[in-house]
């Protein structure tokens, strides 16, 4: 059975990894047989989860099921390393940093938010620890591990609506007091695509980005750069397709991929939020009548559960590593074909060093050490 620490105490980690992780064992603890939990108590141990982040939670706030410790060397202290999964959810600008570290401690087998880093040289350092440390690192991807994702692939190697040509997403989200408050992100390119861009490319294949572009998200005088939407079309060796539209600014959310082929099309709603989690698929082949699904689709759940899994078993994740290090390049292509439709681009370059820092206070530098501390000032 697998223990768990949590690295950053953000919204990723405090919002959304942990309370799956509690929901997972609540389940497993109640015999739980649903479609995304079952036998999830014959991975999960049952001590709660550990958490550790830069900036501790202020006194008296406590996080239930949650035990926080004060530096990662603690969390050694307190975890065997072979059998610990660590949730790595801090920022991506000093992810291999902090790798390096946990590593250095003993820590083998990692769980590291999306994305795995703001670019390419950011992915090579997390590559080269990895494969110094031999470590086992697997990506948060949720709808790589989304029922409707599943569908959609079969839809396209089932080939029953003929050659697939055209892919056409859309993420929409309310996020501008987000960004207003918390700018965690360098881009708009950072937030939502990292999910779309990998389902992309395991529908249609590797591909080139050959059109991007982005915009601020602004409020009265106030402006966050390169933070309101992000747009990018992908040509795919296959011939086919995809254009990406996310709006940062918009006041509804979306989450839909819309395929279309020689002989029909298939539209499906992801979920949006975790107040419903059920998506829609409509496949209509032409001349024939509409097919319409609802179904359950707790991609998160699954993705978390799929990768303890995994590692209980043992399993290889280079594959999925690089496909994430492609989607990485993907959205640096973009970023830079953005970045030189801005004006003034001859004197400016995409994703500034700056840009990819942890938001910190003015004058604040990030720092980890090799006893375990990470160190703010």
């Amino acid at each position: 059975m697998l223990h768990t620490l949590l690295v950053g105490l953000g919204r990723s980690g405090r919002e959304l990894h942990l309370p799956v992780l509690r929901r997972l064992r609540q389940d497993a603890g109640a015999g739980g047989d649903n479609a995304g939990c079952d036998n999830a108590a014959s991975v999960f141990a049952a001590a709660p989860p550990l958490g550790f982040d830069l900036a501790p939670l202020p006194a008296g706030q406590a996080t239930p099921g949650l035990v926080t410790v004060d530096t990662l060397a603690e969390a050694r202290a307190r975890l065997d390393p072979r059998t610990t999964v660590v949730h790595l959810c801090t920022p991506p600008g000093h992810r291999a940093e902090v790798l390096r570290d946990l590593a250095e401690l003993g820590f083998t087998q990692f769980l590291v938010e999306k994305p795995l880093g703001v670019d390419g040289e950011a992915v090579a350092e997390t590559r080269a620890v990895r494969d110094a440390y031999g470590l086992r690192l697997a990506v948060v991807a949720p709808w790589l591990h989304s029922t409707l994702t599943a569908r959609l692939s079969d839809t396209v190697r089932s080939g029953r609506l003929g050659a697939l040509r055209r892919i056409t997403v859309r993420q929409h989200k309310p996020r501008l007091r987000r960004s207003l408050s918390t700018p965690s992100h360098p881009t708009a390119f950072d937030v939502e695509l990292p999910h779309s861009v990998g389902v992309a490319l395991r529908l249609a294949g590797g591909g080139i980005v050959t059109d991007a572009a982005w915009s601020d998200a602004t409020y009265g005088d106030r402006v966050v750069p390169r933070m309101g939407t992000a747009e990018l079309t992908l040509a795919h060796d296959a011939g086919a397709t995809t254009r990406i539209v996310s709006d940062l600014v918009s006041p509804v959310r979306e989450r839909s991929m819309v395929l279309d082929f020689d002989a029909g099309r298939a539209i499906g709603h992801y979920p949006v939020s975790g107040e419903d989690n059920f998506a829609h698929l409509r496949v209509t082949p032409i001349g024939l009548p509409e097919e319409h699904e609802v179904f359950q689709d707790d991609a998160l759940d699954a993705c978390i559960l799929d990768t303890y899994r995994g590692f209980a078993a043992h399993t290889d994740f280079t594959a999925d590593f690089e496909l994430q290090a492609q989607v990485v390049r993907l959205l640096e292509s973009a970023k830079q074909h953005a970045a030189a439709a801005e004006p003034g681009a001859a004197s400016t370059t995409a994703g500034p060093a700056a840009a990819h820092e942890r938001p910190a206070a003015a004058g604040e530098q990030v720092t980890s050490t090799k006893n375990g501390s990470i160190h703010v000032g």
